[in-house]
């Protein structure tokens, strides 16, 4: 194994332990829910107003990251932003009240925004393109395997420990990791990538004033013009636009089946925990790398496959999901873990699809607007809609939104493979080997 290789899968290591954590941290929230609420005496709407907050202030920060990402170090800011959301973790101690418990949510989210937003442009830029998906689902595993952590984590030591305690378990490696990634190579932006820097071909433009006014409006010009060519990319919106369908259902079902097995099927909390968890482990697991492989093997022959893989599994996922909604006996579990296998099939091959659609030079301003967008319209809004049914009919009723979010994902996800864009896939792209030529 060469040097540039070994590097390459040391860093996605890192990485991907990191996302792990990440995901952790966030759903050993929805493992402890009705602890919380016993505890606080809250409504389902303001329980689920925790996890729309978070996500909020998460979205709001990424627009902000992402642009600094594309000009200075990605590795210093993705240490800092572990630092930061790891010691608010650990503060989770001293939240007394429900109004403390909101502010470390909403602090917690901007500090995970900078991992988010930027790893997945770091990790893009060790490997080629036509390892593109099958790297991703590798990193993305992060998704199911720290989501399970957590609902375990917090099913099985809340009862015993109280339910502050599990947080200090997902804290405590966080900082360890994050000196880890001190000492990773940056990659080269765009090293392997067929999509590159398009040349300045348009007049800059002369600004006067002062030094510090000019720095401003350069700096404000320049976002302008990527901002607004992100916007104007069909291919980047319809991936993103799916994604939000996507991010709807799945943040809605995260956050409230739990809660749905404890209260309307009646199972104990850790039981429910350990049911949901083992299925989202088992099937993300599989579904991340069986999508990520799937999309790159029909990339191959057509240019849509990471849309089509999309499409495809959201629309498979709807009458499965419906049956784990009012199926009361065995067909129920089984029901629940084929719906989240198709919903995180998507999980590798919709994110490679936003990655390809732009050039590497905006790469994490991209993923930032892709980041706003999805939350915006996926899983801040659905955990407190979904609360909000749930106070006024039932849990059960709540969960008709996601299946909706997931038939209108699959319909967009469908259209939008038109404006998938061509990518150069030869064989003799190698990690350690950057394509020469460029399409734009």
């Amino acid at each position: 194994m060469t040097p540039q290789k070994l590097h390459a899968r040391t860093a996605l290591l890192v990485l991907t332990a990191l996302n792990l954590l990440n995901y952790a941290d966030r759903n050993v929230l929805f493992a402890v829910q009705p602890l919380v609420q016993d505890e606080f005496h809250l409504s389902k709407l303001q329980i689920g107003y925790l996890t729309s907050a978070f996500l909020g202030f998460y979205m709001i920060a990424a627009p902000f990251v992402g642009p600094l990402a594309d000009r200075y170090s990605r590795k210093l800011i993705i240490v800092l932003g572990a630092m930061f959301w790891s010691g608010l973790t650990l503060l989770t101690a001293f939240t007394h009240t429900y109004t403390e418990l909101l502010l470390r949510h909403t602090l917690v989210g901007i500090g995970e925004a900078t991992f988010v937003t930027i790893a997945p442009t770091f990790v893009a830029d060790l490997f080629a393109e036509k390892k593109r998906g099958r790297i991703l689902g590798v990193f993305y595993l992060a998704i199911p395997v720290g989501s399970a952590a957590g609902y375990l984590l917090g099913g099985n030591l809340a009862p015993h420990y109280g339910w502050r305690f599990p947080f200090y378990i997902a804290a405590a490696p966080g900082f360890l990791l994050a000196i880890a990634v001190l000492f990773l190579k940056e990659p080269e932006r765009g090293q392997f990538d067929s999509l590159k820097e398009p040349p300045e071909d348009s007049p800059k433009r002369v600004l006067t004033g002062s030094r510090l006014t000019r720095l401003y409006m350069t700096v404000y010009l320049d976002l302008k013009r990527v901002y607004v060519g992100v916007l104007r990319n069909p291919a980047f919106l319809a991936a993103t636009l799916g994604m939000a369908a996507m991010t709807f259902s799945l943040g809605g079902i995260q956050v409230w089946m739990p809660q749905f097995l404890y209260s309307e099927r009646h199972y104990s909390l850790a039981h429910a925990n350990f049911v949901f968890g083992i299925i989202i482990v088992v099937d993300g697991i599989v579904a991340a790398l069986a999508g990520g492989w799937l999309g790159d093997y029909l990339l191959r022959r057509m240019k849509s496959s990471y849309y089509l893989v999309s499409a495809a599994s959201m629309a498979l996922g709807v009458p499965v999901m419906i049956v784990a909604l009012f199926a009361k006996g065995r067909a129920m579990v089984p029901a629940i873990g084929v719906a989240a296998f198709f919903l995180l099939l998507n999980t590798a091959p919709l994110n490679a699809a936003v990655l390809n659609s732009v050039g590497a030079h905006i790469r994490a301003t991209a993923i930032a607007v892709n980041i706003f967008i999805i939350h915006i319209l996926g899983d801040v809004p659905s955990p407190t809609m979904m609360g909000w049914v749930a106070d006024r009919h039932s849990l059960q009723a709540a969960f008709i939104l996601p299946v909706i979010g997931m038939g209108i994902s699959s319909a967009i996800l469908f259209y939008g493979m038109r404006f998938a864009p061509p990518l150069r896939i030869s064989e003799d792209s190698t990690e350690s080997q950057a394509p020469s030529g460029a399409s734009s």
